[in-house]
């Protein structure tokens, strides 16, 4: 896939469905022809990879701006400064750091989490570091028919308290940011369809986290666990993964509403990321 001109950008798969780098793109100086582009290529790949952009704080906000409406920072954690409340700083040094060493989707803990999320590397150690991504509707699709039957039946509950709710009650005084229009002040449960229908593409996703998921609606907890192992394990096959080793400077792009990602714990010099967050809107399932 060629992106638009005038930079001689192209596309490279990591897969056969998933996954892809963007080479020769400088996301400092794009036009609209090629945000619509990168839009696209998105929703198909799912993941987007660009190497050495080495963009500022500012630059990465910029490029946000133009790929979609940004949230805060997080519904809880502080952001990088007064200056830019909408990045969060992901920083292995930090006392309150919260390690993602658990595959999950970033805040299905609210009733609209992100559309996508775009992370930059900062800071990195010699080695490890490297982050995971899971693609849900391929998992999904390779589903055997009963069980999607199954699971497009269920809904779940997301829990944030379990990551963040000391984080909120004792490290932000019981006031987080805004998020949907709203300042944080508590995390209530939410309640999220197990399959989740992709408002672009319309293809069926596995909407469910180790992170954040709690249990499955309606059934006993031995009953939700089951079905849960069940769903974690053929999400996270090989066959449904790509691994991104980073590099200081390189941005990735993630599509929350049909990924899973979880970063390796398998360092311990300093790790310093950035991300920001693009809007998004509540989840459905399908009809039922």
């Amino acid at each position: 896939m060629t992106l638009t001109a005038p930079a001689a950008s192209t596309l490279e798969p990591l897969g056969p469905s998933f996954g892809a780098e963007v080479h020769g793109l400088d996301l400092a100086a794009i036009d609209d022809g090629q945000v619509a582009a990168l839009r696209q290529a998105l929703v198909a790949h799912k993941v987007l990879f660009f190497p050495g952009q080495d963009l500022t704080d500012d630059e990465q906000v910029e490029f946000g701006r133009r790929l979609g409406q940004l949230t805060a920072a997080h519904p809880v954690a502080a952001p990088l400064d007064a200056a830019h409340p909408e990045v969060y700083s992901i920083d292995s040094a930090d006392p309150d750091f919260s390690f993602s060493d658990v595959w999950h989707t970033d805040v299905t803990f609210m009733e609209h989490p992100p559309l996508a999320s775009i992370l930059r590397a900062v800071e990195l150690p010699p080695t490890g570091g490297d982050t995971s991504w899971a693609d849900s509707q391929l998992a999904y699709e390779s589903l055997s028919a009963p069980v999607q039957r199954l699971v497009d039946s269920l809904d779940a509950v997301h829990d944030g308290n379990r990551e963040w709710g000391h984080h909120l009650k004792h490290g932000r005084r019981g006031q987080g940011n805004e998020w949907d229009g709203k300042t944080v002040t508590e995390l209530t449960p939410v309640v999220h369809p197990v399959v989740r229908v992709h408002p672009e593409s319309g293809r069926k996703g596995l909407f469910v986290n180790p992170g954040f998921t709690s249990h499955i609606v309606g059934v006993s907890e031995a009953e939700s666990r089951g079905i849960l192992d069940l769903l974690y394990a053929h999400l996270t096959k090989p066959e449904n993964t790509v691994r991104h080793r980073w590099h200081v400077g390189d941005l990735g792009v993630w599509d929350n509403r049909s990924t899973l990602h979880y970063a390796n714990r398998d360092y311990t010099a300093q790790r310093v990321m950035r991300r920001i967050t693009l809007a998004g809107d509540r989840p459905w399932g399908p009809a039922r």
